[in-house]
């Protein structure tokens, strides 16, 4: 799969056109709680009381953990980052899968190719990520890849990846 030509069959993989920006979801939290492979990452965002942040207007490029994703944390991380006690630092880990623009695959396989074979990024969770291509597939810190891009919202895009990007302690 070609980067700059990711294609997702999904409905949520629209053009951003204006003539079709009303068939988009609307939020980049409304392809999210639509999915079925990110219950973990809304129940997650609604823990945290994100859910309102990432119905503004943006723009966002939200780098999505699936549940499988979630689940490869070590045993009892995720439940200990849901405990109220702790929404400060579930909020440092959601802040770390969004950006604060829209950057569609093409984008991001440009400013990887602009900057030499890595793209920094810093997140709106103040995280700081390395952006590569391994073959044609976008990785995150060399450890976590995207595995659907361009899920395209009015307020943002969201990218699919397999692994949870954890802020540095």
């Amino acid at each position: 799969m070609n980067v700059l030509n990711f294609a997702v069959t999904t409905a949520f993989a629209l053009s951003a056109t204006a003539a079709v920006a009303q068939d988009m979801p609307a939020t980049v939290a409304d392809i999210v709680m639509a999915s079925e492979d990110h219950t973990t990452l809304e129940q997650a965002v609604v823990a945290a009381e994100m859910g309102e942040a990432l119905m503004g207007e943006g723009p966002f490029t939200v780098f999505a953990p699936t549940d499988a994703a979630f689940a490869a944390l070590p045993e009892g991380a995720l439940e200990e980052a849901l405990m109220p006690e702790n929404k400060d630092k579930l909020v440092q880990i959601l802040g770390c899968h969004v950006v604060e623009a829209k950057a569609l695959a093409a984008d991001v396989a440009q400013m990887i190719a602009d900057d030499g074979g890595t793209h920094p990024v810093t997140t709106m969770g103040n995280c700081s990520l390395n952006l590569t291509l391994d073959g044609n597939m976008v990785k995150i810190n060399d450890s976590v890849t995207v595995t659907a891009a361009d899920l395209q919202a009015g307020n943002g895009v969201v990218h699919v990846i397999d692994g949870v990007l954890l802020p540095a302690m």
